[in-house]
């Protein structure tokens, strides 16, 4: 299997989210062949078209570390039943111009942590129904996991329960696949 580079995009920008944890461990427990990219979201003015003639650096920067990426991985909390507002303005700027969208044809994995049963699963369907449209693969299956305690992932990234540990190592394991059948075509 190739070397891969994947950008990292966590839609918590909290120090010490459990998003963060989240993707630190699927980061921790991804093979050899993933390289992780951790490309920040929360520079970047609220999408306006009236700048697009001169785009932002913080939104050049955004769009040339994704276009650079082979893969995207996104690690999000749910805001209201949907995703946060700074990963759906990544998103709204990455897809203009559409002859430049950087989510075309990008294999994407996601995942999410909550407190809750199943806090991030509306939140991975919105994901679901936005970049498709883009023209985004979305690893197929859903990952979200029911943070039930607060030292079942840590800082650094240690799951501290095996079998949250075995099911966060197969998403990693899975997208690796997944890219590896893209990168074929």
């Amino acid at each position: 299997m190739s070397e891969y580079h994947v950008a990292m995009l966590v839609g918590s920008t909290r120090q010490g989210s459990l998003n963060q944890r989240l993707a630190r461990a699927i980061e921790k427990l991804a093979p050899q062949s993933l390289k992780f990219n951790w490309v920040q979201m929360d520079d970047m003015p609220f999408y306006n078209a009236d700048l697009e003639e001169d785009r932002p650096a913080a939104v050049k920067r955004f769009v040339k570390e994704i276009q650079a990426a082979d893969a995207i991985c996104i690690v999000t909390p749910e805001y209201n039943r949907s995703i946060p507002a700074v990963l759906k303005n990544a998103i709204d700027w990455g897809s203009k111009p559409p002859e430049d969208n950087v989510w075309n044809n990008k294999p994407i994995a996601m995942a999410g942590t909550s407190p809750g049963a199943a806090g991030t699963a509306l939140a991975q369907s919105h994901l679901r129904q936005i970049l498709p449209i883009l023209g985004s693969h979305i690893l197929p299956g859903e990952v979200y996991i029911t943070f039930k305690s607060p030292d079942l992932i840590d800082e650094n990234g240690t799951v501290n329960d095996d079998s949250v540990q075995g099911f966060i190592a197969g998403l990693p394991e899975r997208f690796a696949e997944f890219i590896d059948t893209f990168s074929k075509r």
